[in-house]
């Protein structure tokens, strides 16, 4: 990445770059921990780490600022990892290879990580910096956000000691969250036997790929295709017109996104060897009529496989694919108390044969916390009647807006001064960390901003370049104002 006069602002960027070069997936973290550990230490900077892993750095007021109130700047540093199929990449040991397109920064083939890089990248900027005007702060850079909030779950009452707490993990610019969704994640087990596949039988592989996918709580509400929801869809069409056999199904990722990509291997007797490919061309125009606008880059495939010599036995297929059809998959229901919010919703992750049984990974969000138990509890409901055996995991809280916020108060007013408009005041249907911190800490009183950012959590991820000076400004300003 060679900043140029459109990285603005160049200490922002280098840093980000800088992360850019640490691996860091989620889980495994532990490179990203010791370059933040390195990069306090190096400036002279209290730095401590605790037994979970987040990392903590401190740094004193400037001169005649040395009375105001401790703040919190907090990211996470772990991300998303996803890619291409087409693409070749370690995210255990490759950089980030970033480029820019116009306005936005993306990544080869990748995701760029911005989510949340472009937030440790400004707490970088901020702890070097010389010439910032701030009370004390806190730098609070925590672990796997994405796959479980652990660096959060973990964070001991004690570690940290301010009393406002700006998180950086929102994605787009002039928009102030203050309140959050709470989520669980389900997950069910078919249990299967094999059975001989019989000898007339013609074996096929079908699948779907470069779906839009994004982020399971954010994006939900788009109208985008998933991708475990249309391949059960035409399995269950197929199986309607004949005797169809599953030998593997692999389709979706991570839970907190929408599966952009799946496929499946199956049987039917060999006399529908031709009406299956007549069949995908008709369902294939059912669903570009469906998605239009979301979906211009959808892919079938279908092509021909080796005979399979086993099955999963069809009295076994058939509930599971009848409850995985049947399972509500997106918006639940709207809020009540904010206009255009998702309260609570559902996401259909991932189904994985394994060694004797299938798997199936779901989320589940919600602003209020009932509506998520029950959100939970229709899932395990209807895969329960296709005959898997579910658990729910705690999941983690929802984070509910503070009437009285100071912190607010002065973030809106900078806003105002510096753009004269209005910012946006919002609540979030994804999980942040502050849902976590307010349990922990319940004094802190909290926000969470952050540059536009669009299609994370798959390698479509790209960062809005101009935002990223107005949100460091309006950062700043905040902060001399505190």
């Amino acid at each position: 990445m060679n900043c140029n006069s459109i990285l603005q602002p160049k200490a922002v960027f280098d840093c980000f770059e800088a992360v850019c070069q640490v691996p860091h997936p989620s889980k495994r973290e532990e490179k990203m921990i010791a370059f933040l550990q390195d990069f306090g230490n190096k400036l002279g900077l209290e730095t401590l780490v605790d037994a979970t892993g987040n990392v903590l750095i401190k740094k004193p007021a400037t001169a005649g600022m040395e009375g105001r109130k401790t703040v919190v700047l907090q990211s996470h540093f772990d991300m998303v990892c996803e890619k291409n199929n087409d693409t070749v990449f370690d995210f255990d040991n490759d950089a980030i290879q970033t480029y820019v397109d116009g306005e936005w920064m993306k990544a080869k083939g990748t995701t760029l990580g911005a989510d949340d890089g472009i937030g440790v990248a400004m707490q970088m900027a901020i702890l070097q910096a010389t010439d910032i005007a701030h009370g004390p702060l806190e730098c609070l850079f925590t672990r796997d956000e994405e796959t479980g909030l652990t660096g959060a779950m973990g964070l001991e009452p004690g570690f940290i000691t301010g009393d406002y707490l700006i998180n950086l993990d929102s994605e787009d610019e002039g928009q102030i969250f203050v309140s959050c969704a709470g989520g669980a994640r389900t997950t069910a087990e078919f249990a299967y036997t094999e059975e001989a596949m019989p000898e007339n039988y013609f074996c096929f592989k079908v699948g779907v790929k470069n779906l839009t996918g994004g982020h399971s709580g954010d994006d939900i509400n788009k109208n985008r295709a998933n991708a475990n929801k249309l391949l059960v869809r035409f399995l269950c069409q197929e199986m309607e017109r004949t005797d169809l056999r599953i030998v593997d199904i692999q389709s979706g990722g991570l839970h907190n996104a929408i599966p952009r990509e799946g496929w499946a291997i199956c049987a039917v007797p060999k006399a529908y060897k031709e009406q299956i490919r007549i069949d995908l061309n008709v369902f294939i125009a059912d669903i570009e009529e469906e998605f239009p606008q979301t979906e211009p880059a959808m892919k079938w495939e279908l092509g021909s496989e080796e005979f399979a010599p086993k099955c999963i036995s069809p009295a076994q297929a058939r509930p599971m694919l009848l409850s995985l059809h049947a399972l509500h998959n997106g918006v639940y229901a709207m809020s009540q108390d904010m206009e255009g919010l998702v309260e609570t919703s559902t996401n259909l992750a991932s189904i994985r044969k394994e060694d004797g049984k299938v798997v199936v990974t779901t989320s589940q969000r919600s602003s209020v916390a009932g509506a998520r138990e029950n959100i939970s509890s229709v899932v395990r409901a209807c895969l329960e009647l296709g005959g898997a055996t579910c658990t729910t995991n705690e999941g983690y809280p929802g984070w509910k807006m503070n009437p009285k916020s100071e912190i607010l108060r002065i973030a809106a007013e900078s806003y105002r001064n510096l753009y004269n408009k209005e910012p946006k005041i919002l609540a979030i249907h994804a999980g942040l960390e502050c849902g976590l911190f307010s349990e922990k800490y319940p004094q802190l009183d909290m926000i969470s901003v952050g540059p536009t950012l669009r299609g994370v959590h798959s390698p479509e991820e790209r960062l809005h370049i101009p935002s990223v000076q107005i949100v460091w400004d309006h950062l700043l300003d905040i902060l001399k104002k505190c």
